[in-house]
């Protein structure tokens, strides 16, 4: 016979299943958050969220994860919209502070080609969702300027069993203008592979354009001789579920968010990754990376830059979540667009100097592995 529960423990065990677990694990993590953060932190905007869903098709759902650049003092953002068919296309919208935003048309202005319509069957469905546009499209952008050019960087989804990088570009004059005379877009990653989260650097390095496209279990940087080199035929070959290298992927690192930034120190890469102790929430982390040799890390952040909190960063189609794929410098301050909950977009923003110097105190250590796939 069993023995019999303690009064006392069975109070307690009632009372704490009555917890949810959503609930449980944001109390913990606030609890622990408060004791471990030791580096400094993103402040948000006031008046956030910036961008929010819209009563026109194309956005009526969901508005996140945008790109930035900035051109003649005014950041623009490109991001991503869901709306009536819940496929995923691009909106636009500038500011001429960087916080307030004062250019928003209301028509997209990027689509994936075809949109879609027509996945090859032929393939195994995927297992696949991401912020609800389970209809497929262009999912988080990324957006560099080199020059007089604009070039983008998208994940393409088909709805059904394809989820791949695909590039694209447009002049500069023309983005100003909106003119959007994208050029035909290219897959630049295999075929019957998924990848996400990959980013151009600013500038060419060793005299080539280099395409970071690997975070873990090793930083990989592919260089290229010219973008136009890609031809549907030519890809990176990168880390992905089915290679060997997946098993060896550090533990919460889910990939890179903006586009590299050049610093004093090296490369500003932020990125995402989820805690041990705080389980599926997305935050955000930094890092600086060797001007010369983007796959050495130099220095990187002991606790969170930016996690989710506010209501907005947890109230929904994916609580807890804050996922950036764009941000820049302007008159010294780093400011940082992100995606809350995968619904609306918000600005966070910190002094360049200060994040360099709180960033600087730790220098990197090598990157943890693991046995187990994430």
């Amino acid at each position: 016979m069993a023995a019999p529960k303690n009064k006392k423990t069975e109070k307690k065990n009632s009372k704490k299943k009555k917890i949810s677990s959503e609930k449980k694990s944001a109390k913990f993590s606030k609890k622990i958050s408060k004791k471990k953060k030791s580096g400094v932190i993103l402040k948000r905007a006031y008046h956030n969220p910036i961008i929010e869903p819209r009563s026109y098709i194309w956005e009526s759902k969901a508005t996140l994860n945008p790109a930035a650049f900035i051109a003649n003092g005014k950041v623009h953002l490109v991001y991503r919209a869901i709306g009536d068919n819940d496929s995923s296309v691009l909106g636009y919208a500038g500011s001429h502070d960087g916080y307030n935003i004062d250019d928003r048309p209301t028509y997209a202005v990027y689509q994936r080609p075809n949109n879609f319509n027509r996945p090859d069957l032929s393939v195994s469905s995927i297992d696949y969702i991401s912020g609800g546009g389970w209809n497929g499209g262009c999912e988080d952008p990324r957006l560099t300027r080199i020059g007089d050019i604009v070039y983008m960087l998208y994940t393409a989804f088909d709805g059904w069993g394809s989820v791949r990088i695909t590039l694209t570009s447009i002049k500069l004059d023309d983005f100003e203008k909106k003119k959007w005379n994208w050029k035909k877009p290219v897959m630049i990653s295999p075929p019957g592979e998924i990848h996400k989260n990959w980013v151009l650097f600013p500038e060419k390095i060793k005299g080539k354009f280099a395409i970071l496209h690997s975070m873990s279990p090793k930083i990989l940087v592919e260089y290229v001789d010219r973008m136009e080199d890609f031809d549907g035929v030519k890809f990176i070959h990168s880390v992905h579920q089915g290679s060997p290298e997946w098993q060896l992927r550090e533990k919460g690192i889910r990939g890179v968010g903006p586009s590299p930034i050049k610093t004093e120190l090296g490369w500003l890469i932020l990125y995402h990754a989820i805690e041990e102790h705080d389980p599926n929430r997305y935050k955000l982390f930094a890092m600086i990376l060797d001007l010369k040799d983007p796959t050495k890390i130099l220095y990187r952040s002991v606790s969170p830059i930016l996690e989710p909190e506010e209501d907005y960063e947890n109230n929904g189609y994916k609580w807890g979540v804050v996922y950036s794929c764009g941000a820049v410098v302007k008159d010294g301050t780093l400011l940082v667009y992100y995606g809350g909950a995968d619904k609306v977009i918000g600005v966070a923003s910190i002094k360049l100097a200060d994040l360099l110097a709180d960033l600087k105190k730790h220098k990197a250590v090598k990157l943890k592995k693991q046995s187990t796939r994430i």
